[in-house]
This record gives C-alpha cells, sequence and structure tokens, in this order.
C-alpha cells in the first residue's frame, strides 16, 4: 500500500487541482490509483481518510461516504466507461451531501457550501473538515473482546477498529497511522487463531509498542503543533524542559525546543515512511546527550535501549522542585521593542516557567499571547514606552497571584494521588464557600478535579485547556490586566 498516494484520497470529490485541469485531471487521478491498489486497499484508505478528517462522525455516517466513493470509483473506472460518468456521479454525491437528509457527516459549513453549484460546491465540500479530537477516546478491548468481535465479522471489526482508533489518533502523521493499524489488524488476525492466543498477545503486543508509543506521542506533539503553530510549539517546549529540570540555562534548552519545533514541521504533515520515527529518535539522542549528566531522573529515562521508549519517559517526567533563583529582572521597554524583542521575551517567559514549575502549558500560553499581543500594539505605538509602562501597571500585583494560585493548585494535583487530592480540595472549598449546599460543592470539586486532571499535565490539550483558562481569566483577572510583559 503505497503511502505516497495516499494524499490523493483528500480529492473524493475534486481537488484544487481541478480549478487548473479540470474534471478529466480528478476522474483519471482517482481512477489511477484505484486501479493501482486495487478496490481493498482503496476502500481501507479512504476509510482512514474519512475517519480522520471528520473525527467527530459516527461509524454509520463515515460507511455511508466511504461505500458511496468506492462505488463511484468502482463504476466509474472500468474500461469503458462514459468519460462523464465520474463528474455526474459526484455530482450527485455533492447534492446528496446538501439534502435534507443526507447520511453523510454533518458539518456547520455544510449549509454555506451548497449554495454554491458545480465545482464550486464541490471544492467547498471537499475543504470541510472537523476539529480534531480533543481527548483521544478510543479504549483497547481485552483479548477475549477483540477475538470474540473479530471471529464475529473480520471485516465490521477492522472497519469499527479503524475507525475507532484513527478518529482518536488522527493528528498522527498518516504513515504512522498508516502502520500502527496494519500493525494492529496483524496482531489480532494472527493471535485470534493461534493455539496459545495469550502468549501470542503478549509477544506482539511487546513488539508493537515502539509503533504505539510512535502513535501516541506524535498525535499529541501534531496536536499541539496544529494548535499552535511551529514558534509557539518551541515556546511550549521550552518551557516544558524548563519545569522538568529548572537547574538547565536557556542556552542549554532553547537549542532542543528550536530543534523539537523543526521534527514537528517537518514531519506531522510528511508522507515519508519514517520521517516522525526517524526524526523524533534523532531528536531524543540529542535530549539525551544534552540534560543526562545533568539531571538523574534524564539519565534514568535515557539509559533505555529503546529510544521511543525514551522519549515517552522524558516526556513522562512530573515538573520538578524549583531552585532558589536570584529575583527575576523584567525586560527593558527597550528590550522588547528591539530587534530581539520577541528573544527577550521568551527569555523571561523561560524564567518565570522554572521559578514557578507547576503552572502548567496553557497557563504559560495564554501569558505568551497576551504578552505577544502586547509587544504587537505597543512597539508600534506613537508612544511604544508609555504604552508598555500603561501594560505593565495593569498587570500589577495580580500576575503573581495568578501564577501562585496556578503552581499551587497543580502542585497539589502532581504530588497527591487524585482520591487525596480531591479531598484537598473539598476541604478547601467548604471552608471558602461553607454556605454552598452539599449537592452543589460536590458539583465544583468535581469540575474542578476534572480540569486539574485533564489541563495540569504537560501533554494536556491545548484547545479545551486554554478555553477553562479563558474562563479562569476572565474571571479572576481585572480591567483586563492580564497582559503579560
Amino acid at each position: 500500500m503505497k503511502v505516497a498516494v495516499t494524499l490523493l484520497l483528500l480529492l473524493l470529490f475534486a481537488t484544487t487541482n481541478a480549478e487548473h485541469r479540470g474534471r478529466a485531471y480528478v476522474r483519471d487521478k482517482v481512477c489511477q490509483e484505484f486501479k493501482t491498489m486495487g478496490k481493498d486497499d482503496f476502500r481501507t484508505l479512504t476509510l482512514i481518510m474519512n475517519s480522520r478528517k471528520f473525527s467527530n462522525a459516527t461509524f454509520e455516517e463515515i460507511s455511508h461516504l466511504v461505500r458511496e466513493i468506492v462505488l463511484l470509483a468502482e463504476t466509474c473506472c472500468t474500461d469503458g466507461a462514459d468519460p462523464s460518468c465520474y463528474d455526474a456521479g459526484s455530482s450527485a454525491l455533492s447534492a446528496k451531501s446538501c439534502g435534507p437528509d443526507s447520511p453523510f457527516p454533518a458539518h456547520p459549513g455544510t449549509a454555506a457550501c451548497c449554495v454554491h453549484h458545480g465545482l464550486e460546491q464541490k471544492l467547498c465540500l471537499a475543504a470541510l473538515q472537523h476539529p480534531p479530537r480533543q481527548v483521544p477516546h478510543y479504549i483497547e478491548p481485552s483479548n477475549e473482546e477483540l477475538c470474540q468481535a473479530f471471529k464475529k465479522d473480520p471485516k465490521d471489526f477492522a472497519d469499527r477498529f479503524l475507525y475507532e482508533y484513527v478518529s482518536s489518533y488522527g493528528q498522527a502523521p498518516l504513515p504512522v497511522l498508516l502502520g500502527s493499524t496494519r500493525n494492529f489488524l496483524s496482531m489480532v488476525s494472527t493471535c485470534c487463531i493461534s493455539p496459545a492466543p495469550t502468549v501470542c498477545f503478549l509477544k506482539e503486543k511487546l513488539q508493537r509498542k515502539t509503533l504505539s508509543l510512535l502513535t501516541l506521542m506524535s498525535n499529541r506533539a501534531c496536536s499541539r503543533f496544529m494548535v499552535y503553530g511551529k514558534d509557539k510549539v518551541k515556546f511550549s517546549y521550552l518551557t516544558m524542559l524548563a519545569q522538568k529540570i529548572p537547574s538547565a540555562s536557556f542556552e542549554d534548552l532553547s537549542p532542543l525546543a528550536e530543534d523539537a519545533a523543526e521534527v514537528f514541521t517537518q514531519c506531522c504533515d510528511s508522507v515519508a515512511e519514517d520521517c516522525m520515527q526517524k526524526k523524533l529518535s534523532e531528536h531524543t539522542a540529542k535530549v539525551c546527550a544534552a540534560l543526562s549528566t545533568k539531571d538523574e531522573r534524564f539519565a534514568d529515562c535515557c539509559a533505555g535501549k529503546n529510544i521511543m521508549q525514551n522519549y515517552f519517559c522524558i516526556s513522562a517526567l512530573k515538573p520538578a522542585m524549583a531552585p532558589k533563583l536570584p529575583e527575576l529582572q523584567k525586560p527593558t521597554n527597550k528590550h522588547l521593542c528591539g530587534d530581539n524583542g520577541a528573544l527577550h521575551a521568551r527569555r523571561y517567559m523561560f524564567e518565570l516557567s522554572r521559578r514557578h514549575t507547576n503552572v502548567p502549558d496553557v497557563f504559560l500560553g495564554k501569558l505568551y499571547d497576551a504578552s505577544e499581543n502586547v509587544i504587537r500594539e505597543c512597539c508600534s505605538a506613537k508612544d511604544a514606552s508609555a504604552c508598555l509602562d500603561s501594560k505593565r501597571q495593569q498587570v500589577g500585583g495580580e500576575l503573581p497571584t495568578f501564577l501562585e494560585n496556578a503552581n499551587q493548585f497543580c502542585g497539589q494535583y502532581n504530588e497527591m494521588n487524585f482520591l487525596d487530592f480531591k479531598k484537598r480540595l473539598r476541604d478547601s472549598m467548604k471552608q471558602t464557600m461553607p454556605e454552598t449546599s452539599p449537592e452543589l460543592l460536590t458539583q465544583l470539586v468535581d469540575q474542578r478535579a476534572d480540569f486539574a486532571s485533564t489541563c495540569c499535565p504537560a501533554n494536556s490539550p491545548p484547545l479545551y485547556c486554554a478555553a477553562q483558562v479563558t474562563t479562569y481569566l476572565e474571571s479572576a483577572c481585572k480591567q483586563d490586566s492580564c497582559a503579560l510583559i
């Protein structure tokens, strides 16, 4: 199954090339891939691509779409088919998408596409996609459950697995997804007919551990990259390292953050077979070479023979205790509006993060965004210094309180087991809100605990947690004063 050609399945109804090369180009490309890959592989890749593209659709909606696309190719790609077959069929598919009872994945942008006609409508529909799932929902069944479902209906089992797994980990690079799903289905088909299935599964799962970790970690990294972009990913990775090893300097960690951002830039959208595994392994080797002699925990992670497990180990390290460091000096107005203003701001945020090692990434990310906005606004103002001084005055004494509260809240979550953490929350909220009813108190405790379990870890879902932090800032900050410089 050729990875390099799978992007052609993004055509579905049409591609932007159609504007320049015409409908025949689209038909020829789709038919070429259908004939080269064969119906089964074409269908599998169509299922993968649409589960990835419409990650919030139901299995039934994806199945309807896949069935129609494969039928279109099967009907119109035969030798001697009418040249207008594909265009007419794709137009009928577009019309069906615009119908009131469309069986295809729902999307809020569909109605706007359906006011167009012809090629413009097809291009608009083809460009629609769902935002990725915030948190993977796929939970691997037990060996017995896997074999029971596989033996009942192997084809339905494979389809449902591909849908569940790909919609959960759709931000992982396509070659990683293809390799991981193919490996999993091979394991199930082998072990479920083995005379010793338990031993078989144990052996196969050990062998696929690297691939499983690669899928998990690349999905996390590429989800963050998609939301943040290269510069903010670089900052996020820098502060993540700073909180795990706060004794390291900016000069130690900044090149590693730069390298990580470059890996994700090159590999998240790459169709090269081994881009992510190769580049991420090289990056992990650089991290280990730079930091294992500086910190015992990094040395322990880097001692393993499996480099992907080493990367996972480093990512899973909890924040370290903040060391005693000199009083932090804020960058001057001249520094912020100079040629290296972004560098000075990033260094200041780095220093903040290693002094508050339990402040989660999304909190720091919000402050980073605010500082970027203020620099952009003030450094182009007529009186830059007056603008910056005004912003500094706004933040006043609120920032230390904000950082300390976030640091303490997530610090307790990181240090305590979850039940003890919830008990501490309940006791604290009882004291601060003594008039609250037991039912409401339980609800509030559950909400805060859920926020902590989702957003305090370094690998928290960025969009969901950013929205939660925004809500917190709106209630905690006065006069829009959370514009950190």
